[in-house]
């Protein structure tokens, strides 16, 4: 009976509710001076959030109870933040939770063999593939940048490498638990390095160089570099070998090289990344800006409401975490990086007890997804690596990433109600 009601997953939510109440009163109160006056927003997020709850219960769900409070967590920072940041956005966000939270729920309603994934692999392949060449057709630049990364719909738009990133590690999850052995296996020698035999990894190779290319054509530097660390981690995950890790390592410095002599948009991006100081005018100022509001933080931050983000150019949806870090501090940060490891660890685990080897290495692929785009993007921010224009998961405005980070929950949650 306790596992029906689902009663973790319930106390969770009751915490996230309190939160979310909490954290939009805080920002009324300090934006209007009445506590209540973000009240509709908070109402119809927590709405959504109980009839999550009760469709689960509803339809006898027994998958994982800690992963979606934890996603739901993530996602009300982020509404708030969002609200605090472009207000004129928050609707659209909020609209776009809903129909991520619908999306997923439809799919633990209806879908009850994830077999049919494996099944049809290379279809799966080729509609992202498919959805991604069309962008270089029909694509459109909404926010003016020089990037056609998104496909219109009216007034919708929707970006498909969102959408790719899923269906090329159903690919992956597929090809690599029927070649395994084979892969394994370490016939080549490239000094030091074992390599795998070439003729079982081509159609597997063919896919992943065909995504990056279509990538690297579109400019989406972003992209490129979460789709090389999903196959690197993943032919690691599925092979064992550490081997590949150092090669493809030192594929990725060479192959970082060549695109910096040879495409003038990598260039920029890097010299921005070294020395932004000296080049505000050129678009250095958005990573000096971030860096000054990390800075003025400090271990509390200014407060909610009281910092000074909205200097950094698209802070929204390329540098909310240092909106956070701003506002709420060194702690604040050290707080949302806890509830990736949390998301992280949970989505590790569901891979780790799935009892089927293909639902496995699906579980780890999704999770590897979220992993390395949130390495991405929050070492982008700390200047770590070059800013990349993927969103924090979760968290950034966003509909692609939302909708589909939710169908990316949606397939672990369906992982874990595998009888154990």
């Amino acid at each position: 009976m306790l596992q029906r009601l689902r009663v973790t997953e319930l106390s969770l939510l009751v915490t996230v509710g309190l939160f979310t109440a909490t954290g939009l009163a805080l920002l009324g109160l300090v934006k209007t001076g009445q506590p209540g006056e973000l009240a509709r927003p908070g109402v119809i997020f927590l709405g959504g959030i109980t009839l999550a709850y009760l469709w689960l219960v509803a339809i006898g769900f027994r998958g994982d109870q800690v992963l979606l409070p934890i996603v739901l967590a993530l996602n009300s920072l982020g509404l708030l933040m969002v609200r605090r940041l472009a207000p004129g956005s928050a609707d659209r966000q909020l609209a776009w939770v809903l129909m991520g939270l619908a999306g997923m729920l439809v799919l633990l309603t209806f879908w009850r063999d994830l077999t049919i994934l494996k099944r049809y692999r290379y279809l799966w392949a080729l509609a992202g593939l498919g959805l991604v060449a069309l962008t270089m057709v029909f694509g459109t630049d909404p926010n003016g940048s020089g990037e056609r990364l998104w496909l219109g719909f009216g007034a919708a738009r929707f970006q498909p490498s969102e959408l790719l990133k899923i269906l090329l590690v159903i690919f992956l999850a597929s090809y690599l638990d029927e070649k395994r052995e084979l892969i394994s296996l370490s016939r080549l020698r490239l000094g030091p390095l074992r390599l795998p035999p070439l003729d079982y990894l081509a159609p597997f190779l063919v896919m992943w160089a065909i995504s990056m290319s279509l990538l690297v054509w579109q400019r989406d530097l972003g992209a490129a570099s979460l789709f090389f660390g999903i196959f690197l981690t993943m032919l690691f995950v599925a092979s064992g070998r550490a081997s590949y890790l150092f090669a493809g390592a030192g594929l990725f410095l060479l192959s970082s090289l060549v695109a910096d002599r040879v495409f003038a948009h990598v260039h920029q991006r890097i010299q921005l990344w070294a020395d932004p100081w000296s080049q505000t005018a050129r678009g250095g100022y958005q990573i000096v800006q971030a860096l000054i509001a990390l800075a003025a933080g400090g271990l509390l931050g200014t407060g909610l409401g009281y910092g000074y983000p909205e200097y950094i150019p698209a802070v929204h949806t390329d540098f909310v975490f240092v909106a956070i870090g701003e506002e709420m501090g060194l702690a604040g940060t050290l707080g949302v990086l806890g509830l990736y490891f949390l998301l992280f660890h949970r989505a590790f685990k569901i891979a780790l007890q799935a009892v089927d080897s293909f639902n496995q290495l699906l579980a780890a692929g999704l999770a590897i997804v979220l992993s390395w785009q949130t390495f991405i993007i929050l070492a982008g921010n700390l200047k770590l690596v070059p800013l990349t224009g993927i969103t924090l998961p979760f968290v950034s405005y966003g509909g692609s990433s939302l909708v589909t980070n939710y169908l990316l929950v949606g397939l672990l949650l369906l992982v874990s109600k595998e009888p154990k």
